[in-house]
């Protein structure tokens, strides 16, 4: 009966850690480099991945500097599930289920920079988008389905199941408009949430966020029209 009462009080506790919110017209900001400072999402759908779409918002100094993790998605199944990091020697990783492609640049100007990445099992097709421009698609994992309970983490690359952090791959600077998607958007869709569009995110939805900071992360305006 303890054991059962420890359990409940546990549960109850993480779900009252998160809040909801609209984050219009604000950002997550990540002011320093730290290995314990980290937003956690909470998604509005639990349901299995065969299809997404992420857009968000970034603003950093740091693409020239060295590495950082941009959106970790991890489950029990993968901590890298579906991970967007920044590589200073490559340019955007963009990873689903372990495996990675690159999509080549030489650096993130230092100005708020809109980014949209999409993948489908059916084909395996990847695309990645920034400021509203395509990069060239790739393949990455067809077939493959991400898996639910999904632990969502900015700031922070998951080298396991919510934790494991580096301070070395850390992200330092402004995170807002983080939105998702079950399905791949088109490339009329991208563009209008570049421009402002919300499109009814259904996964992640910037406008009903749940969420739960750590450390020394503040929420203050955007930077960005």
């Amino acid at each position: 009966m303890e054991r059962l009462l420890c359990y409940l009080l546990i549960l109850i506790s993480f779900s009252q850690a998160f809040v909801q919110k609209d984050m219009s017209k604000t950002a997550f900001v990540f002011p320093k480099e730290s290995a314990n400072s980290y937003v956690s999402l909470d998604a509005l759908s639990k349901k299995p991945l065969t299809a997404f779409t992420v857009c968000l918002h970034i603003y950093t100094d740091l693409s020239t500097t060295r590495s950082f993790s941009i959106f970790s998605y991890a489950t029990k199944k993968d901590s890298n599930d579906i991970l967007l990091f920044w590589s200073k020697d490559k340019g955007y990783i963009f990873g689903v289920g372990g495996p990675e492609i690159v999509f080549k640049a030489s650096e993130i100007p230092e100005s708020p920079t809109h980014i949209c990445a999409s993948w489908e099992s059916a084909t395996g097709l990847a695309e990645f988008w920034v400021d509203g421009k395509p990069k060239v698609r790739k393949s990455l994992q067809k077939g493959y389905t991400v898996a639910t309970d999904a632990s969502i983490i900015l700031g922070q690359e998951q080298d396991s199941y919510g934790g494991s952090f580096d301070v070395n791959q850390a992200f330092m600077g402004d995170i807002g408009d983080v939105n998702m998607w079950d399905t791949v958007l088109s490339p009329e869709q991208i563009n209008a949430v570049y421009v402002g569009g919300t499109i009814s995110p259904n996964v992640l939805n910037w406008q009903t966020l749940k969420y739960a900071v750590q450390g020394d992360v503040f929420i203050r305006s955007q930077l960005w029209p």
